[in-house]
């Protein structure tokens, strides 16, 4: 795997980000991927969920922008820090996507501060997750 297929991917992560083009977000996601929750014990693995959670984040986090991007020397890794926030609460998190030879997203986990922020995010997202597919 090369860092230039990683930098594809993100190129395209980042383009499905600004145009809200779903369709994008679907070719990102490998079949086998585990989606880490800054709220949740238990990883949720699988394509179906994943995009289901992906989707509607994005559609939670108002003002999100990404900051620095961080790549692995092995080129599967990539750590994105950014800051959105939902209503009043501000939050600062990273995203750690890890992607195979394929340039397709293997693991995807998110890290949030402060508390407030994780707290709004919980609260928003555990509404949407009741109508979430099981995997």
């Amino acid at each position: 795997m090369s860092i230039e297929t990683t930098t594809k991917a993100m190129s395209r992560w980042h383009e499905m980000l600004d145009t809200r083009d779903m369709s994008i977000l679907n070719e990102l996601l490998d079949d086998d991927i585990v989606f880490r929750s800054p709220v949740a014990y238990q990883p949720y693995p699988g394509k179906q969920v994943v995009f289901f959670i992906l989707s509607n984040v994005i559609q939670i986090f108002e003002n999100f922008s990404y900051h620095r991007e961080f790549y692995s020397e092995d080129g599967l890794n990539v750590v994105l820090e950014f800051s959105a926030n939902i209503g009043d609460k501000k939050l600062k998190g990273i995203d750690m996507i890890r992607l195979n030879e394929h340039g397709k997203m293997v693991e995807f986990e998110v890290m949030i501060r402060p508390k407030s922020g994780i707290e709004a995010l919980a609260a928003l997202m555990g509404q949407r997750m009741a109508q979430a597919p099981q995997a």
